[in-house]
């Protein structure tokens, strides 16, 4: 591009005309710096001082010495004058992280670049996410090589649940998720949820990098957790060792994440050097979010907005049942256009029923064919819809999702949508036995020997509570079928079980969330 003047009509070349192209230069470039959303630059690392602005008098005099020769602009230049091609290229104008380069690295280099088709589906997986996630980044200017981290902790699958029940493409622990603000009850977990999981992972790791003022201990301690990574240095502190991420003592799995993270990000940056071909994914959103004001059936939803079921659920991964209650899961996830019919369609069906589906709490603990039978629903479908196992109970207060029909035809009210819970109880089968009075015995002493109450006693064999019983009187009496006849102390010197978080220690990429 040239921008220099051509001669005026007159020969002339006035020097106000100069000025104005010239100031008017300045404020393109300056406007053309600032544009966010294609390529912001990325933040100044630790050390490094931000460029001080220069005085407008200056600013003028440069761009109208520009205006008088060609001004070649580099095409991966910070101002943002060239938009990146598709997600990949926006991800590499915004590294901001000090590289690792050790053998830890290259190891992991191999090993992804030998399983092509590996990175072919973790990269596929990620399409509905990444815009979004380095939208995220870049609002907050943060190292977009972090929205590479869930191919390092689900392979971007946004159902992946670990052996130490960590979910969601971030890998939240319940604890950390509800420290974050993550809603898990019987209709959703936002563990699993784009937009919230997104939101608390991005938090945690600010939050990191505020403690250790370093990237690289910022995710060991997202994998290893903060208190290890601190304990770590405080060591080598103590032993006057370095205190970079590399001399840490710390468990494989923790010394090997950064470089997965490296290895990923190398591979990323140079597709071809590994011999590695990335899927497009264009620089645009993949999803609109729509809000949700009525109860709607997952099917329905999916059959207005023309989407499939696998579709849908991998936008709305959080949503654990077949209906979508307005009072706690206010929007869902569409792709765009498909967001835009869903719309329209909604509309059309103002007037008309959207569930089928709604919640009901148990008044007392009941069977659950008990249940289906007061509200006429086939016992299979209640046990399947709320993963009932058989010879168990509903205890008092649960929370069943069941048909909408008759008494039950409004939306779940937003108490029961945030704290709706399931409580099982063991089914308790009695047997019946017959036992013999002794000479003086009441119902009261024999309902206390064996456990039971007086007035199951009086009620089983048809007497009055205080019925005065004759010596080898034959009484009946129901007991549970397993229940234990006489409570065994534990043995000294045994020891319990460890915890949960004794045993944690084990794992460490979860005691951390």
């Amino acid at each position: 591009m040239n921008l220099s003047l051509k001669p005026h009509i007159d020969g002339q070349r006035p020097q106000r005309l100069l000025m104005g192209l010239g100031l008017s230069l300045v404020l393109w470039l300056v406007g053309c710096a600032t544009t966010s959303g294609t390529a912001t630059p990325p933040p100044p690392l630790p050390g490094m001082n931000a460029p001080t602005a220069q005085p407008a008098a200056r600013m003028v005099a440069d761009a109208e010495q520009t205006a008088e020769r060609p001004v070649s602009l580099k095409p991966h230049g910070n101002l943002g004058l060239t938009p990146p091609t598709d997600v990949w290229e926006r991800i590499r104008r915004g590294f901001a992280m000090p590289d690792l380069d050790n053998d830890l690295v290259r190891n992991r280099e191999q090993w992804y670049s030998s399983r092509p088709d590996y990175i072919l589906r973790m990269t596929e997986r990620s399409r509905p996410y990444l815009f979004h996630i380095v939208e995220e980044l870049e609002r907050r200017k943060m190292p977009t090589e972090l929205a590479l981290l869930p191919f390092i902790e689900s392979a971007f699958n946004p159902q992946a649940v670990s052996s130490a029940n960590a979910a969601g493409m971030w890998q939240f622990m319940p604890a950390t998720g509800k420290y974050f603000d993550l809603k898990q009850n019987l209709f959703r977990d936002d563990r699993r949820d784009v937009l919230e999981s997104t939101r608390a992972a991005l938090d945690y790791l600010q939050k990191l990098y505020g403690m250790f003022g370093d990237w690289h201990l910022a995710l060991a301690a997202y994998n290893w957790g903060e208190g290890s990574v601190g304990r770590a240095l405080a060591r080598n502190k103590a032993q006057g060792k370095p205190l970079s991420y590399s001399d840490l003592n710390m468990p494989n799995e923790t010394r090997y994440y950064v470089p997965k993270l490296q290895a990923v990000k190398n591979i990323v940056a140079q597709p071809e050097a590994f011999s590695t071909q990335l899927p497009l994914i264009q620089n645009h959103p993949y999803f609109k979010s729509v809000p949700i004001e009525r109860d709607i059936d997952v099917a329905v939803a999916v059959k207005l907005a023309s989407v499939s079921l696998e579709d849908f659920k991998a936008l709305n991964p959080s949503m654990k049942r077949p209906v979508i209650l307005a009072a706690g899961t206010p929007q869902i996830l569409l792709p765009w256009d498909n967001a835009t019919i869903f719309e329209e369609k909604l509309q059309a069906h103002a007037n008309l029923p959207l569930a089928t589906w709604t919640a009901w709490q148990a008044p007392r603990t009941m069977k659950p064919e008990e249940v289906a039978q007061q509200l006429n629903m086939p016992i299979d479908q209640l046990r399947s819809v709320n993963g009932i196992p058989p010879q168990m109970m509903v205890k008092a207060g649960s929370t069943l999702l069941v048909h909408r029909k008759g008494q039950l035809n409004n939306d779940v009210t937003q108490q029961m949508a945030e704290n709706g819970h399931l409580s099982l109880a063991p089914e308790i089968v009695l047997k019946r036995i017959s036992v013999k009075a002794h000479k003086g015995d009441s119902l009261a002493s024999l309902a206390a020997r064996y456990g039971v109450t007086a007035a199951n006693m009086a009620a089983w064999n048809n007497l009055k509570i205080n019925a005065i019983l004759s010596a080898n009187q034959s009484l009946t009496i129901l007991m549970p079928s397993q229940a234990p006849r006489r409570v065994t102390k534990p043995a000294m010197g045994k020891t319990a079980p460890r915890s949960h978080t004794t045993a944690q220690h084990s794992a460490p990429a979860k005691a951390r969330r």
